[in-house]
């Protein structure tokens, strides 16, 4: 028999957060058995799962930036490279997509009209600490990348930028995802 995990072991397991495990429960479209009250999902079926899930996929990709074009560079040229990219022009969206735990890495533009690259990154870091960032920016020497600095590590991404930028960008960043589920 395999392992039995409980409702917090498969969410630190996936790197999802209980939310979103109980959705994927009320779809029915995880593998968990219930014992008395309690979800309980067997590591092999777990596993089996997440291969059949994410068969062809690489990596899955958040794009936050106010730029209609920056946003539909990265989502055609990431999608043909065998990623899911999700991108959005909303600060408030992006954060709950980080908060979701569905992603593997981030781009975030510094500079927005409506929002502060800055305060963002530093709430990614409150929700998710140890996701992977890369900041877009045509002002890295700026006040506001010396604010985001002091919220944690990040990788720097400069504009202008072209799409096989933007793939050897991830491909630099696929090797530090873990593999382990």
């Amino acid at each position: 028999m395999s392992e039995l995990m409980t409702v917090k072991e498969v969410g630190e397991y996936l790197r999802f957060n209980k939310r979103t495990i109980y959705r994927h429960l009320k779809q029915r479209s995880i593998p968990a058995i219930k014992i008395g009250n309690k979800w309980r999902f067997p590591r092999d079926a777990i596993d089996e799962w997440l291969n059949h899930k994410m068969a062809g996929v690489k990596a899955r990709i958040l794009v936050i930036d106010d730029d209609e074009f920056v946003c539909s560079l990265f989502k055609e040229t990431l999608t043909k490279e065998g990623h899911v990219v999700v991108a959005t022009p909303s600060r408030d969206l992006g954060i709950e997509c980080v908060g979701s735990g569905d992603f593997d890495m981030v781009f975030l533009d510094l500079k927005m009209s409506d929002m502060d690259g800055a305060e963002v990154f530093r709430q990614i870091r409150e929700v998710a600490p140890e996701l992977s960032v890369t900041i877009i920016t045509g002002y890295p020497d700026s006040k506001m990348m010396a604010r985001a600095l002091k919220h944690g590590p990040f990788r720097i991404m400069a504009k202008p930028f072209d799409a096989e930028a933007i793939i050897n960008a991830v491909n630099d960043l696929l090797p530090m995802i873990p593999t382990g589920v």
